[in-house]
């Protein structure tokens, strides 16, 4: 089976975060909801990594740095989670940093802590 094309890769991740958060709601730690998109994920069918390291390059040198991706799909799109009363720039900072870092073009900053996640749902293309 061939890679799946960004869109319809991206629509179905979106329809992952949605079912999730139709089922849990708002208000809850952002680990739940990380774990249950994992749960989602997998029963879609869609590789994924959680909390992977993102060394930084300095010198020709790699640095563990401490960052850490919530969720890498497919080696193609960062998931950066949250479940705050709002997003603050430093939000969506962190996640285009990620991208930058990572080298990947695409990237959601998804907040679970909201009455309808499209009001979450935040995308980044680089």
């Amino acid at each position: 089976m061939g890679a799946i094309p960004y869109k319809a890769l991206s629509s179905r991740v979106i329809g992952c975060a949605n079912e999730v958060h139709r089922v849990l709601g708002p208000g809850l730690l952002e680990s739940t909801y990380e774990q249950c998109l994992a749960h989602e994920l997998n029963l879609n069918s869609i590789s994924f990594r959680l909390q992977h390291p993102l060394p930084v390059e300095y010198k020709g040198q790699r640095q563990d740095c401490g960052y850490r991706v919530d969720v890498l799909v497919e080696d193609k799109i960062i998931l950066e989670l949250k479940a705050v009363e709002e997003i603050h720039g430093i939000h969506q900072a962190q996640l285009l940093t990620y991208m930058k870092l990572s080298g990947m073009k695409q990237g959601y900053l998804i907040n679970f802590n909201v009455k309808r996640l499209k009001d979450g749902l935040k995308s980044f293309v680089i």
